[in-house]
């Protein structure tokens, strides 16, 4: 699941916290906590090793023995298999530290839980749909960003759709008579349906991916623009974190274009440079994901989990009101997952969590007030 949720704020009348929260040897100990690095990475390490495998065994099995396995996209499945082994290795040490691994068992308690599911049977696919597909949470935000988002999200989905399970030798294209018009899709072996490549339909088969890039480099650029213009974006952005994910996609996209092109209208020409270009981008951004930026992509379906949590508590009327000012802070079982957290960590905020964004604010400048400032006078 997602962090804690809530980043517990320091209590400026215990100087003993910062070290707690720094890990500054002089002030605190570290202590032993799940997440720690060793049995962590062991685990991660075996995780990684059997999806991996396990991929690797779906290919040679997809691809009927490899006899449907096309040699030259072996670069982009060897990457296919660094990445699932990047991804399950990331996500075993994500889940592993405490906030996420208490909100990731809570997520899939209330999941599978059968008195939730009679009680909103269309929760779950109602949240899928609003913070996977449709993210209307980004659309809050501005409705130019949701809709960048939303090109790059679904270009993204249509090329892994298309490319996936080609680069695997899952999807074959066979023609009877070598050259076309007409088509056979197989799927693992099995004719899944014909098609004429001259009509619209075959078009869109055979043109999926340059549609997907089309979307991808609009939304891409979008971002792109907006990161070298917006001065708030600018001061906090990383080159290596932020830009280069969106030049590597951009890449990708308009290599694949340029691939289309070359073959259509320059008959071949430069073909095998752009070809190897798009290889080089497709592998390094593979192997890029699991480490960058682009995890959040594997990360995002938790937070189904996580709304469902709070969703279910809201039904149950359990909301935490402020000790303070008695607004509405949260739920009870998100409110308690930040104070086990909490000790988990050895912080000790738990009571922080009884207050609203607003009177921990009111709060620590009273702190600093009437402890901090008042040394000066």
């Amino acid at each position: 699941m997602d962090d804690a949720g809530v980043r517990a704020p320091e209590d400026p009348g215990a100087p003993h916290s910062a070290g707690a929260a720094t890990g500054d040897p002089r002030t605190s100990h570290r202590p032993h906590r799940p997440g720690a690095p060793g049995p962590v990475a062991g685990r991660a390490v075996l995780a990684g090793a059997v999806v991996s495998g396990l991929l690797v065994l779906a290919i040679v099995l997809g691809s009927r023995k490899l006899r449907d396995f096309d040699s030259a996209l072996l670069p982009y499945a060897v990457a296919t298999v660094f990445l699932a082994f990047g991804v399950a290795y990331r996500y075993t040490v994500w889940i592993s530290s405490p906030g996420a691994h208490r909100l990731f068992r809570q997520g899939w308690r209330v999941f599978f839980s059968a008195a939730n599911f009679r009680r909103a049977p269309t929760a779950v696919p109602r949240m899928i749909a609003t913070y996977l597909g449709f993210q209307k949470f980004l659309g809050a935000r501005s409705r130019a960003r949701w809709i960048a988002h939303q090109s790059i999200f679904w270009g993204c989905v249509l090329a892994a759709l298309i490319t996936f399970p080609l680069t695997w030798g899952w999807f074959t294209f066979t023609s009877a008579t070598g050259s076309g018009p007409g088509y056979e899709m197989r799927i693992w072996g099995f004719k899944v349906l014909g098609f004429d490549a001259l009509n619209a339909f075959g078009w869109i088969m055979f043109h999926g991916l340059d549609l997907a890039a089309v979307l991808v480099i609009a939304g891409a650029s979008y971002f792109l623009w907006r990161r070298t213009r917006n001065r708030g974006t600018v001061a906090g952005q990383r080159f290596a974190y932020d830009l280069v994910p969106l030049i590597a996609l951009i890449v990708i996209a308009v290599s694949g274009l340029l691939l289309t092109f070359s073959s259509l209208f320059l008959d071949g020409g430069g073909y095998q440079f752009l070809a190897v270009l798009h290889m080089a981008a497709v592998v390094l951004t593979l192997v890029y994901i699991p480490f960058g930026k682009f995890f959040h992509i594997v990360q995002r379906p938790a937070a189904v989990g996580m709304q469902l949590v709070k969703y279910t508590a809201r039904k149950d009327a359990e909301i935490l009101v402020c000790r303070r000012c008695s607004e509405p802070v949260d739920t009870t079982p998100s409110i308690e997952t930040v104070r086990g957290t909490l000790r988990d960590l050895e912080l000790d905020f738990g009571d922080w969590t009884e207050y609203c964004p607003r009177c921990k604010r009111v709060l620590r400048g009273s702190a600093y007030l009437s402890d901090v400032k008042k040394g000066f006078q």
